[in-house]
C-alpha cells in the first residue's frame, strides 16, 4: 500500500468562471494535454471508471478508485472576482505507491507549470482551435545536464529570465519570435503569437526531456509537425 498525497494551489486568472470551467473540462488540449472528460456527471460506470462532479461554472471534480484503497482525485473550485476575473482553487490528491518523495516533487512542480500555462492560455488564446504536439526525448536526454543543452539549443543563456525575447527556429519552418513566459531548472515555457511551446525536464524525476506544444495556428498538419519536433528534440541530444 502506498502513501497518500495532497497538492493544493490557488491561482488568479484573467478569465470569467465560465471560461475557466470550459478550459478545465473541454479545453485541456490548450494548456495541459487532451483529456476525454465523461459527458455526464456521476459514476463512470464500473471499476476503475471516473466519478465526475460538475456544477458549472463553479465546481468540477474527477475521482478514480482502484484496489486496496488506491485513488486519484482532481478538484477545481472556481470563484468569480471583480473585473471579469476568477480564482481557481485546485486540489490533486491520491496515493503514490512507490518512491513517494520523487513522485510528489515531480507532480507538484508539474502542477505549477500546468497552472501557469492555463493562465497563459486563458489570457492569450482562450477558445481558439488548438493542435496539440508532443515528443519524448531520447535516452541521452536523461542526463543531469540535459536541460542545459536544451536551453542552449533554444538560445537561452545563463542569465535568461521570464520576459526575455527569443527567436525560435521551428523545425521545417520560418523562425518565430517568442517571449520566455516560464523558466525554472526543470521547465521552459515560450509564448509565440500562435503557440505555447512547453519543454519538460523530466530527467530530474527519472525520465527524459520532453516537449508538449499547443499550436493555435490554422491548418497545422499534426503528424508532420509532431514528427518535425521529434526530430528536432533528438538532434539536440545527438
Amino acid at each position: 500500500m502506498g502513501k497518500e498525497f495532497k497538492i493544493s494551489r490557488e491561482v488568479e486568472l484573467s478569465a470569467t468562471p465560465e471560461q475557466v470551467f470550459a478550459a478545465v473540462t473541454t479545453g485541456t488540449a490548450g494548456w495541459m494535454f487532451p483529456i476525454e472528460v465523461p459527458p455526464a456527471a456521476g459514476d463512470g460506470g464500473g471499476p476503475g471508471a471516473p466519478t465526475v462532479t460538475a456544477n458549472p461554472p463553479g465546481e468540477f471534480s474527477v475521482r478514480v478508485e482502484g484496489p486496496d484503497g488506491w485513488f486519484n482525485a482532481l478538484e477545481y473550485l472556481i470563484e468569480a472576482r471583480a473585473g471579469g476575473t476568477a480564482v481557481l482553487r485546485y486540489v490533486h490528491a491520491g496515493i503514490f505507491a512507490d518512491d513517494w518523495d520523487s513522485q510528489y516533487d515531480g507532480v507538484s512542480l508539474h502542477t505549477d507549470f500546468y497552472l501557469h500555462t492555463l493562465g497563459q492560455y486563458l489570457k492569450y488564446f482562450d477558445a481558439r482551435p488548438v493542435t496539440y504536439l508532443a515528443a519524448a526525448g531520447p535516452a541521452a536526454s536523461a542526463r543531469p545536464d540535459a536541460m542545459d543543452q536544451l536551453r542552449t539549443a533554444l538560445g537561452l543563456g545563463a542569465d535568461a529570465a521570464p520576459g526575455d525575447q527569443v527567436r525560435l527556429d521551428l523545425p521545417g519552418g520560418e523562425p518565430v519570435d517568442a517571449v520566455v513566459d516560464h523558466l525554472t531548472p526543470q521547465f521552459v515555457g515560450l509564448r509565440g503569437s500562435d503557440a505555447l511551446y512547453r519543454f519538460f525536464g523530466r530527467n530530474a524525476f527519472g525520465g527524459t526531456v520532453d516537449l508538449a506544444h499547443h499550436v493555435f495556428a490554422v491548418g497545422v498538419d499534426q503528424e508532420k509537425a509532431g514528427d518535425a519536433w521529434q526530430s528536432w528534440l533528438e538532434s539536440v541530444y545527438a
